[in-house]
């Protein structure tokens, strides 16, 4: 029987002809949060508040590294601190390491949510968060969500939620946001009071305060006359809304939030163009807040999209 024969490899002429280079050895953990947050806010003084450190520890571990990495990360002036070139390309790398290992660690190890904070204008709360309630508490039985209402942009702080629905475009210092719905705003009515009149200029306008659009706003866009001015002024959306559907006036209305209304006929759009907010409500949560597993299964939920 002839025996088979087998080459043999030298292990040492399978490994590369150069060297690979060594790698450096990583920062603290800690370095890397107050760099992160130096970074992102600007200022030494900013980072240490947030995270509990006096301004010369901040400094004092911006200083080791700086040292560690053998390249200067900011820029000290009089009046502050700048990223250099160096720093501005390492930051998102550390956000993002961040951002990975907060995820894991809430999604592997966090106890589950008992009670989950969220600010909202209270129209936001009634029309939109409401209705998704259910869906909400059949996927999460045991949690309990408590809606702050806001009357101004300082509220948000005074709450200290969780979650928050803003209105704008969707950019705030130190938060992440994902846009809630789609702000098209048309003339509606009741049925009945369409009735009333061939004209629907000739009715009573229900007029809305807050950063909506309004009347004269959805003219331009629209490329028609304005109508005359409103017969009832409202400061809640809500509030319109309830006038609208007892047929006191034509209200000028998120199409997203009436969509039940719409749906079911006791509120009809009139012939006319709808138009496009760039601007819209947002749910947003601080950047630097400790996730937790529940919160992109609840924004999920309470988006359009979701």
């Amino acid at each position: 029987m002839t025996s088979k024969r087998y080459a043999t490899i030298d292990p040492v002429s399978i490994m590369p002809e150069t060297d690979a280079p060594a790698l450096l050895p990583l920062p603290p953990l800690e370095w890397l949060r107050v760099f992160e947050a130096a970074g992102r806010s600007g200022s030494f003084t900013a980072a240490a508040a947030e995270l509990g450190l006096t301004q010369a520890a901040v400094s004092q571990r911006m200083r080791h590294l700086e040292a560690r990495l053998g390249a200067r990360l900011f820029l000290r002036k009089p009046r502050g601190i700048e990223l250099t070139a160096d720093g501005e390309a390492y930051l998102p790398h550390v956000q993002g390491a961040l951002a990975a290992l907060t995820r894991s660690t809430a999604d592997l190890f966090a106890a589950p949510r008992r009670k989950l904070a969220i600010a909202t204008p209270a129209s936001v709360a009634e029309l939109w968060i409401a209705p998704r309630l259910p869906a909400l508490a059949r996927r999460f039985p045991a949690l309990q969500v408590v809606l702050g209402t806001i009357q101004r942009p300082g509220d948000y702080e005074l709450l200290a939620a969780d979650l928050e629905v803003r209105f704008g475009s969707g950019a705030w210092p130190g938060r992440r946001a994902r846009r809630l719905f789609d702000e098209v705003l048309a003339p509606v009515a009741a049925p009945a009071l369409l009735e009333s009149s061939a004209d629907w200029r000739r009715l009573p306008q229900i007029a809305v305060a807050g950063p909506r659009d309004g009347w004269r706003e959805w003219a331009a866009a629209a490329g028609t006359a304005p109508p005359r001015p409103p017969g009832l002024r409202v400061d809640t959306f809500a509030h319109g809304l309830a006038a609208a559907l007892a047929g006191f006036g034509v209200l000028l209305a998120s199409l997203a939030l009436i969509e039940p209304q719409l749906r079911n006929g006791a509120l009809v759009r009139l012939p006319e163009p709808a138009t496009r907010m760039d601007e819209g409500y947002w749910l947003a949560w601080r950047e630097g807040a400790p996730g937790f597993a529940e919160r992109d299964t609840v924004v999920a939920a309470l988006t359009a999209d979701g």
